[in-house]
């Protein structure tokens, strides 16, 4: 057991040298290798008795395609690459929900937050979406569940939309620090937004919301304190998780949640991310999209806006880095079940849309990362093509540690698979977004509104992007996706409002 655990410590410290770090970045990311080699001679050995923890990682706006271990060749993501080395890569992963709080709302409770039942506008929630809602008081969080089983419950988050106490998202959590000033969050006053600062993003005027002039005032006046990179929010997120591990107690396991909303918009990222991927710019800077068509910016500028992203990314990883070194220095990984996933993408460009809205629902915005750690390196290097989701997350958890879970759950538990097991069998999967749905099996892949009308048909077998679309040709495979698998799985007529 013990030449085990060496061989995947030195493993993981291996790969993470020889990854494609490339010479732009070795500098900059040579701090996410693992100090000393040998973390478990007699004096610092971990309890063997003590039960098993549980870390989810959350990361908003994180594409599948920009992680290396999913293809990508030219962004960076060393501890992402090495996390997914040593653990169960779903490469067929998808929310059951989007957007943000949708996609949050089926992880902590295992329940599939969509069709979007029982949904009614709430004063000060400006979001207009459907599902964008509080998690019901009827249903139980997996912190609540976890609490009850006695393990201490712990979350760290940036994500501005989960901070008002009654969205009900630190519903079960011992300790809970809500980091403040994301993106519109009324945090400080948007007089104290230096002067100037606006003039260097590219603002849409006319707008409202993501990228106006507005959201980038309120925006940099939030982070107008900034001096290091310690004080961008991923940094902030990860080594507050950091402290939070070290508070952790001997003789009680526990859950820690952390959410990064990195990589969301806004991309700025310290310019040496940026310089990674991009050089010789001069103008306007796009830090985020404006949701919808992409004709408002240059062939220049979305190439830029791509490059801001693709180091808001790294960025992002290196400090996810950080958080996992002070893991393995407390030697934790060998009696913790780690989990890590997005709740959907983002697009830039790729079907002539930037950001993401409802009817975007291609692999860009869908397709996300899903990775499961086995504590004792089950499953470690393996990939799985099952449809697995945000609503697997509790279920996949608890099936795990042996909870009964207090309520029905919707989602399955993927830890199985880690056995050598099989989840129950998924031979299509649905989401939705708002007023619009999404759904696929082995050979197409349907988008429409909620009532089945603008369908849009691919076949994927030749058109994995989805570039092309061929309802025109096909409209009864459209048809029959859209009543065999979207009103089958909504268990009738979507709700209309």
């Amino acid at each position: 057991m013990q030449e085990e655990k060496l061989r995947r410590t030195l493993t993981r410290r291996e790969f993470l040298k020889v990854s494609g770090a490339g010479v732009a970045g070795a500098s900059l990311l040579a701090g996410c290798e693992r100090p000393g080699i040998l973390p478990d001679l007699p004096d610092n050995t971990p309890s063997a008795d003590r039960a098993t923890n549980v870390v989810l990682i959350i990361m908003d706006s994180l594409r599948k395609d920009h992680v290396g271990v999913y293809g990508n060749q030219q962004i960076e993501t060393p501890n992402l690459d090495a996390l997914a080395k040593d653990s169960l890569r779903f490469t067929r992963a998808y929310p059951e929900s989007a957007p943000t709080i949708c996609a949050r709302r089926a992880i902590h409770t295992g329940l599939r937050t969509w069709p979007f039942e029982d949904w009614r506008r709430y004063k000060g929630i400006d979001a207009g979406l459907q599902g964008w809602q509080p998690i019901p008081n009827d249903q139980t969080t997996l912190a609540e569940t976890m609490r009850s089983a006695d393990y201490e419950t712990m979350f760290v988050t940036d994500n501005l939309q989960q901070y008002d106490a009654s969205m009900n998202f630190q519903r079960g959590f011992d300790a809970f620090d809500f980091i403040r000033g994301q993106t519109t969050d009324s945090y400080r006053p948007i007089y104290t937004c230096p002067p100037g600062k606006v003039e260097q993003a590219l603002v849409k005027e006319g707008v409202l919301g993501t990228g106006s002039r507005l959201y980038f005032q309120r925006y940099f006046a939030n982070t107008a304190y900034r001096e290091s990179e310690e004080d961008w929010f991923a940094p902030q997120v990860f080594t507050r998780a950091s402290e939070f591990l070290e508070t952790t107690r001997s003789d009680r396991p526990f859950f820690l949640t952390v959410d990064c909303y990195d990589p969301h918009a806004p991309w700025d990222p310290p310019e040496e991310y940026v310089d990674m991927y991009d050089d010789g710019y001069d103008g306007p800077e796009p830090f985020s999209p404006v949701d919808g068509g992409g004709d408002y910016l240059s062939g220049r500028q979305l190439r830029r806006m791509r490059s801001l992203y693709s180091g808001e990314v790294t960025m992002m990883d290196r400090w996810l880095g950080r958080f996992l070194d002070r893991m393995e220095e407390m030697n934790l990984f060998d009696n913790t079940l780690l989990i890590a996933i997005s709740d959907h993408g983002i697009a830039h460009g790729e079907h002539g849309v930037v950001g993401k809205l409802p009817a975007t629902l291609w692999p860009e915005v869908t397709d996300i990362p899903f990775l499961i750690r086995h504590p004792e390196g089950k499953g470690a290097g393996t990939t799985s093509d099952y449809y697995a989701s945000t609503h697997d997350v509790a279920p996949t958890i608890l099936g795990f540690l042996g909870i009964e879970s207090p309520q029905p759950l919707d989602g399955q538990d993927l830890s199985v698979m880690l056995e050598g097991g099989e989840p129950e069998a998924r031979l299509h999967f649905t989401l939705g977004y708002h007023d619009h749905v999404f759904t696929r099996d082995e050979e197409y892949a349907m988008i429409s509104r909620n009532d089945g009308t603008e369908a849009r048909l691919y076949d994927l077998r030749e058109d994995p992007g989805m570039h092309k679309d061929v309802a025109g040709k096909l409209p009864d495979v459209a048809r029959r996706m859209f009543d065999d698998y979207v009103i089958e799985d909504a268990g009738g007529p979507l709700p209309r409002y």
